[in-house]
């Protein structure tokens, strides 16, 4: 069998697979913990009964740090631990994440948040450096290494929801959380029970070499495979595009196409600058699975089970759609039609776009069904605030909206406010009350007669419509998509248009505007002010924008990329 240091292997090394089920059971972990948090905030019985502000708003603060972390993290790394070390701490750190969620406190929350920050950053960007660095320079199986490991956090993506809504159902949400901080368990553990199929990839860089002197040195692509995956993105070889004449393993400028290095540098930074930009705003609508999507799909779509089982959606459709993408980019390349980067892009802010238009259409749909005494008695209902300002456009007083919204149980959660009324049975009498008799008992205990003054008022405008799956299932895969028309380029484009003196701060770039673009997801603090249809609509129009200013952009932005 061929060895690992030679260039021309022709088999993946078996420290390849020990990182691909590493990483999967991480995923699975990290994964588990995304697709229950913000309905777990905002649950009044085992959560703490937050509305869906409160929720997005530290949803969208974490993502923030999550996606900043690897920055950190992966500097660490270079300069003194190590790659395998900075994994197995990342990994005990995420451990402790997920076990204090398992606590029924909010402090527990606030301290786990903190922990799964800095797991993420000292695990993902070197798990996934480990990766390129069991390949010798020059490898051709570098490139389909990282589609492998990159399938298998989408693996994980994908099975954690589908074990978590089992999980939840059956057991509740702590239980949930320490199963997925098992699932962290599992992956150190193979990390540590295998470590000697991966000893060679912890090829710490001497103390005091700068991170860019390493990627001038001729492995910029695996700079940008390895950032790439370590947010989970694609790396560059999904994306199908022909590399612009940068000979693989050629050192610095040198290697790079003479194209390229005609064009100022200035002009290469601006289109970078460009391209960062379109991405924020692009992770801004994408990361809305994690909340607004799942308040969604848990309170809008017509299925037996909650919005968690929507959080494998998206993985599916990777799991699906990358390798079928991958094979019609190499059609049109051997016909030499392959778009160039820019123009891909463009394609995939279009299609994010047209996902949530396919939602805003969806949301119209139910938005307008008229609501028959039927539906009343067996529906769903919830009071928000875009409920409290319909109902005193309708005449109810404020002083009852007031004493509403304010209501306290005895555990001081809402009583009413961003609650969902659906049908119960009482333990101890067995008599099943619905999800009507429930909410206006709730209304008229926080302030009496309101329920029976306002009933057919409130129960119209608190009521919860039910469409179709089949509008997220669709939304979803049009978005996906995108994702794989837009993500895997981007870091692979910077690795091949940055300046070589600047290479580092450029991919730094990347990283903060994703960072930027996840903070922007607490848009979705408006999910309870304004219509869902325009909530989504809004979204849409954002990315049909930028995908205009990117068509538009299209040429200057060809020459100031040449090759690419």
């Amino acid at each position: 069998m061929a060895t690992n240091n030679q260039v021309g292997v022709t088999t993946h090394p078996k420290g390849l697979y020990v990182l691909f089920a590493t990483e999967m059971w991480e995923r699975f972990s990290f994964y588990s913990m995304l697709a229950l948090f913000t309905l777990y905030l905002r649950d009044p019985a085992e959560g703490f009964g937050w509305t869906a502000a409160q929720a997005t708003a530290l949803y969208a603060n974490y993502l923030m740090f999550v996606y900043a972390s690897p920055l950190i993290g992966g500097l660490i790394a270079d300069k003194i631990t190590g790659y395998r070390k900075a994994v197995m701490i990342g990994g005990f750190f995420f451990m402790a994440g997920h076990g204090l969620l398992s606590i029924p406190a909010l402090w527990a929350v606030y301290a786990a948040l903190t922990c799964l920050v800095i797991g993420n950053g000292f695990f993902k960007p070197n798990v996934s450096t480990m990766v390129g660095n069991l390949y010798p320079e020059g490898s051709h199986l570098k490139d389909r290494a990282y589609n492998i490991f990159y399938m298998g956090i989408n693996v994980g993506a994908f099975l954690a929801p589908i074990v978590m809504e089992i999980v939840r159902a059956k057991f509740g949400f702590h239980p949930a959380f320490a199963v997925a901080a098992f699932g962290m368990v599992i992956s150190v553990g193979i990390l540590w029970y295998f470590k000697n199929l991966v000893m060679a990839a912890d090829n710490k860089r001497a103390v005091g070499e700068p991170v860019i002197e390493s990627m001038a040195a001729g492995d910029a692509e695996q700079a940008a495979d390895t950032a790439a995956t370590a947010t989970d993105a694609p790396p560059h070889g999904v994306s199908g595009q022909d590399e612009g004449g940068h000979a693989k393993g050629a050192g610095g400028d040198a290697g790079r196409s003479a194209e390229m290095l005609a064009v100022a540098n200035w002009k290469r930074v601006t289109a970078l600058i460009v391209i960062f930009i379109i991405v924020i705003v692009f992770w801004m609508v994408f990361h809305q699975n994690g909340s607004t999507l799942t308040y969604f799909a848990d309170d809008n779509t017509e299925w037996n089970v909650t919005g968690t089982i929507s959080n494998s959606i998206n993985a599916f459709w990777v799991l699906v759609l990358t390798f079928p993408l991958v094979w019609f980019w190499g059609f049109l390349d051997r016909r030499g039609k392959e778009p160039s980067t820019p123009t891909k892009m463009a394609f995939g802010m279009t299609l994010t776009g047209l996902s949530f238009l396919v939602l805003w259409y969806g949301a119209s749909i139910g938005e307008k069904m008229t609501k028959t005494p039927e539906q009343l008695s067996v529906a769903e209902f919830r009071i928000n605030e875009r409920v409290l300002n319909n109902l005193s456009a309708s005449g109810v007083s404020k002083d009852v909206l007031d004493k509403i919204q304010n209501a306290k149980a005895a555990d001081g959660k809402n009583s009413v406010f961003g609650v969902k009324f659906t049908k119960k049975t009482d333990e101890a009498t067995k008599v099943e009350t619905s999800g009507e008799q429930h909410l206006i008992a709730a209304v008229n205990a926080a302030s009496p007669g309101a329920g029976d003054a306002n009933r057919a008022s409130i129960l119209q405008n608190a009521y919860l419509f039910r469409v179709s799956p089949f509008w997220l299932v669709l939304a979803y895969a049009i978005v996906t998509l995108g994702e794989l028309m837009l993500s895997p380029m981007g870091l692979s484009l910077v690795s091949k248009v940055a300046p070589i003196s600047i290479r580092g701060l450029m991919m730094g770039g990347w990283f903060v505007a994703t960072a930027i673009g996840n903070k922007l997801t607490q848009i979705g603090v408006y999910w309870d002010i304004w219509l869902q249809s325009s909530f989504f609509l809004v979204l849409a129009l954002m990315a049909l924008f930028m995908a205009i200013v990117l068509a538009i952009l299209l040429r200057p932005l060809k020459k100031a990329m040449p090759g690419v």
